[in-house]
């Protein structure tokens, strides 16, 4: 008699306002959500069909073609995907911090648990830096501290494709592995230092900005939707010469910026009271005067939110073949 919803820390402020707006009706109870991070939430969400598995999971990332297939093998068959709106995934600081500007390949050199050696480009060595500094003699000479998510969050997936990935595919030799060998590219592109520079602070967003009000030297990574909401305690760090805003974020302009999903389990449909309601609630919330803009959501295109709100009117299904 209610919905179960799981997944992404960045939207599930989103979603948990629509659960409140949809519960108010009267005519349906107000969903139950859960922070659980997307790659878990995608998990409990394929696990099965039955009042023991959600009906919906957020996501800060596309579903991809392995999670599509563990659903279908657990009986998952059909799943229907809206794209609710864009974040920008930010590098930010506290606004005591150093205050530097940062390119992909610079934060790829920072994090990488192998880079490429100076001296030799087309050899591995184990990420020696230190600092800043250590990176690119025009940064800082302050201590590579990153609070960032941990590898169940959609938000760490992100940040290995929109800048890991970036950075390293700045080598010709590792674009290269792209096409030839890609578990060795991701391998190398993927793959965080373990010796402190990177600090995994978990799926609560707001614990980050804790910490890097505690500790100016450090910086972390989240949402632009909680930088927007941090503004009198955090400044973004401006990314490849681009300064993380709303507008460099919803023209995509800004290297960080992502859509954001919904996914509803088209089996529970007909169970699960409310399920079609519910999305045609995030589709009347999520335009430019829509109340989820006042809560920091990026708003999509008109032709995108068209689209969606479309899907969210008939359930269409996805069609699994557009997956990665």
């Amino acid at each position: 008699d209610y919905i179960s919803i799981v997944g992404s820390s960045t939207v599930y402020p989103f979603t948990t306002t629509v659960a409140e707006q949809f519960g108010k009706g009267g005519k349906f109870k107000t969903p139950k959500v859960e922070s659980t991070g997307t790659g878990g939430g995608i998990k409990l969400f394929c696990n099965g069909v039955g009042p023991q598995h959600p009906d919906v999971v957020n996501a800060s990332r596309r579903m991809n073609a392995n999670e599509f297939a563990t659903c279908k093998k657990n009986g998952v068959s059909a799943v229907v995907e809206v794209r609710v709106g864009y974040d920008g995934l930010t590098i930010s600081e506290s606004k005591r911090g150093t205050s530097f500007p940062l390119t992909r390949k610079q934060v790829y050199l920072a994090l990488a648990k192998q880079i490429p050696d100076p001296a030799n480009p087309t050899t591995l060595i184990n990420n020696p830096y230190q600092t800043w500094k250590d990176v690119d003699k025009s940064l800082p000479a302050v201590k590579i501290e990153v609070l960032g998510p941990p590898p169940t969050s959609g938000t760490r997936d992100s940040f290995h494709e929109l800048y890991m990935e970036a950075g390293c595919r700045t080598y010709p030799w590792i674009n290269n592995l792209r096409s030839m060998d890609e578990k060795r590219f991701k391998r190398i592109c993927h793959t965080i230092r373990e010796d402190g520079a990177y600090v995994e602070a978990g799926e609560n967003d707001n614990l980050i900005v804790q910490k890097l009000e505690a500790n100016p030297k450090a910086v972390g990574i989240f949402g632009f939707s909680f930088l927007e909401e941090n503004m009198d305690k955090l400044k973004g760090i401006p990314m490849d010469g681009v300064a993380p805003t709303y507008q460099t974020v919803s023209d995509f302009s800004y290297p960080g910026a992502r859509p954001l999903y919904i996914y509803l389990k088209a089996a529970h449909l007909k169970a699960i009271k409310g399920m079609k309601e519910f999305a045609l609630e995030f589709s009347n919330a999520w335009g430019p005067d829509g109340y989820l803009k006042k809560k920091g959501m990026v708003i999509a295109p008109d032709d995108v939110r068209a689209a969606n709100a479309e899907i969210a009117k008939t359930m269409k299904p996805l069609d699994p073949s557009v997956l990665n």
